[in-house]
């Protein structure tokens, strides 16, 4: 790679600094990429759906997981079932989302989305994909599909023996 370019590819997206090391960390990168992924939630989502990206998140996964319970929720997410009791409520609250008993056990709950909750999931995704198709044009289609595909398999790697909060838990 010529000077030029490995310079130009090692500078920050805004402020024109020189990344040096950081240039290799994923953490980073992924920090990087975020700013570009909530401006785009913001944009076509956030602000005229009247949507938070954890909001969008619980809902899509209830639309598409009828049944799910808050606990299954909440470990999905890596949130506490407090929090995941809270988002339910304000999304139960607008209409969006509902709770069932647990016929098998009572103090259980199933989680459902309401029909506007569903519409609104989907009307939302349909807005994401499109968004950040255009936000990441400079990656072509498949490069898109794979980056994808890697990020979710990082994503998965919490489940593999790797303490999330460093004491092993």
């Amino acid at each position: 790679m010529k000077t030029a370019t490995r310079a130009l590819l090692s500078i920050t997206p805004a402020g024109a600094l020189d990344e040096a090391r950081l240039h290799r960390i994923l953490g980073y990168q992924l920090a990087q990429a975020a700013i570009v992924t909530y401006a785009v939630f913001e944009r076509v989502v956030g602000t005229p759906l009247d949507l938070r990206p954890v909001e969008y998140t619980i809902l899509t996964l209830v639309s598409e997981n009828p049944g799910v319970s808050p606990v299954q929720l909440s470990k999905a997410l890596a949130v506490t079932k407090a929090n995941i009791t809270t988002w339910i409520d304000k999304l139960e609250q607008r209409g969006l989302a509902k709770r069932e008993q647990n016929t098998s056990d009572r103090r259980g709950q199933h989680l459902r989305t309401t029909e506007r909750g569903t519409v609104l999931a989907k009307k939302a995704t349909r807005r994401l994909v499109e968004g950040e198709r255009q936000a990441f044009s400079t990656l072509t289609a498949v490069e898109q599909m794979m980056l994808t595909e890697l990020l979710h398999k990082l994503g998965c790697a919490r489940e593999l023996n790797w303490p999330i909060d460093g004491k092993g838990h």
